[in-house]
């Protein structure tokens, strides 16, 4: 893999030359789920590196290609591995990326036999020139599971083997470890078990940076994600004639009792496997000062939220007067109900990249744990309110919705303080801003994709200015 300094072409016989394959990824770029830059004018492409994996794989070549973008928005780094091919299999044919001189190139994780030389390469500790990939020491690793990719991620790709392991690769690259490696591997090494074990990584040198290119970890098959679950349990509460939340069937507060647990034990190992820090005044005013700045950002695009810019600058402004200090560590930095899954065993926390659109060094730094509750908190009220979204909807149906969000908050934080020792509720306005600043960013988006839904957020930002929050 080259510098980004220096451009190679693949070797003569593995793919076309960047001349060939650059227009074809212009043309392919714009209709990937992963690609961040879509509806954005696109820029120059520049491929910054090539690597050989595979000469004549079941009739294929194969190789891993980093290349940039150049958009509006600053120039982002994507990795695809690629497959070139005279005759393209029937069943590889939704994943071609373009054709020239003959050759066809297609996105590689959707064949069967790159998933295999993959996983196998993990567990062999195979070098693809100088990208490496390499078992962790106590990994048992099944290499005859075969591979299937899941259809329904957003910003990387992932591979399911069987039921026992799987491999996200990394599509949208920053120079440096990612934050889902480095913290599985730390809470693995402290003996945390609400996480997926490590199994294995590909890395690679991106702009002189040791970086993590893909993630093997443990597949928790007949696993639930917190989403379907408290959404399944929202419909069963409406299709109930006048049942309150507690004596419905598929209640579930003492799930979310027991999610609070699994997030405080986290949150625990966490400060075990990374250390702790005191926030001072100054530092939690640079905290409260960037919430502030969000807000005055989406006062400008969201015409309803400006109407309550004084009291919510007047909320951000009161959290910081009474905090002694704020304990920050590393956190999930992007949890919500959808990260969480229920095992045979209990809940498991994954996808620990941090929120993707922020830089790799915010998403590796210390932050409040009251981010994370902040998260879920705001899960929850979409997880009730989405279902009565329609205007249409009666106004007891929307009073039963915001019970069951209720209900489920406060059993979420109870199952926290229950571990964790101290309760984040005893937060007040501290809590109430995080929570806040998060309601702000989700009425900007809906704003921006689904207006409709903005009513949900934006009744959260008026129940947190008026003092509002969990109980």
């Amino acid at each position: 893999m080259s510098d980004e300094s220096s451009i190679e072409t693949a070797p003569t016989g593995v793919g076309l030359s960047d001349d060939v394959l650059i227009p074809l990824l212009a043309e392919y770029l714009p209709h990937q789920r992963w690609f961040s830059a879509k509806g954005q004018e696109m820029g120059s492409i520049e491929i910054i590196g090539r690597v050989v994996a595979a000469r004549d794989l079941e009739g294929s070549n194969i190789e891993q290609v980093l290349f940039t973008v150049d958009t509006a928005y600053g120039i982002h780094r994507y990795q695809l591995w690629i497959g070139w091919s005279w005759q393209l299999p029937d069943r590889l044919a939704h994943a071609t990326i373009g054709s020239g001189w003959g050759r066809v190139a297609y996105d590689a994780l959707q064949d069967a036999n790159v998933a295999g030389l993959l996983i196998k390469a993990i567990a062999d500790n195979v070098d693809f020139g100088d990208v490496r990939a390499r078992a962790e020491s106590d990994a048992d690793i099944d290499t005859t599971a075969p591979g299937l990719v899941i259809g329904a991620e957003q910003s990387n790709t992932s591979i399911v083997y069987g039921h026992s392991a799987i491999l996200k690769v990394f599509r949208r690259l920053e120079p440096g470890p990612n934050p889902d490696a480095e913290i599985h591997r730390a809470l693995h090494a402290v003996g945390s078990t609400h996480i997926a074990q490590p199994l294995g990584e590909i890395t690679g040198p991106v702009q002189g940076q040791d970086t993590t290119l893909a993630l093997l970890t443990e597949f928790f098959a007949n696993s639930a994600d917190g989403w379907a679950m408290a959404t399944s349990s929202v419909r069963d509460l409406m299709s109930e004639g006048d049942l309150r939340a507690d004596e419905v069937g598929g209640d579930f507060a003492a799930e979310s009792h027991r999610l609070g647990e699994a997030v405080a034990a986290v949150h625990a190992d966490l400060a075990r496997a990374f250390g702790t820090t005191v926030a001072d005044h100054q530092e939690l005013s640079k905290i409260l000062d960037q919430m502030v700045a969000d807000a005055e950002i989406a006062f400008a695009l969201v015409p309803e939220l400006a109407e309550h810019r004084e009291a919510i600058l007047t909320t951000f402004a009161r959290a910081g007067d009474h905090a002694a200090g704020l304990n920050v560590q590393r956190i999930h930095g992007d949890l919500h109900l959808g990260q969480v899954l229920r095992t045979l065993t209990g809940w498991s926390m994954i996808d620990f990249e941090g929120e993707p659109s922020k830089p790799l060094e915010y998403r590796r730094a210390m932050h409040s744990p009251l981010k994370d509750i902040a998260g879920m908190l705001r899960s929850y009220d979409y997880a009730a309110r989405g279902l009565v979204i329609s205007p249409h909807t009666d106004a007891q149906h929307k009073y039963r919705a915001a019970e069951w969000a209720e209900r489920n908050r406060r059993a979420f934080s109870d199952g926290y303080a229950s571990v964790a020792g101290n309760d984040p509720r005893q937060a007040g306005g501290l809590l109430r801003a995080f929570e806040l600043d998060k309601a702000i960013y989700e009425v900007v988006y809906e704003h921006g994709h689904r207006p409709l839904w903005a009513a949900i957020p934006m009744q959260a930002v008026v129940a947190l200015i008026n003092a509002g929050g969990i109980s």
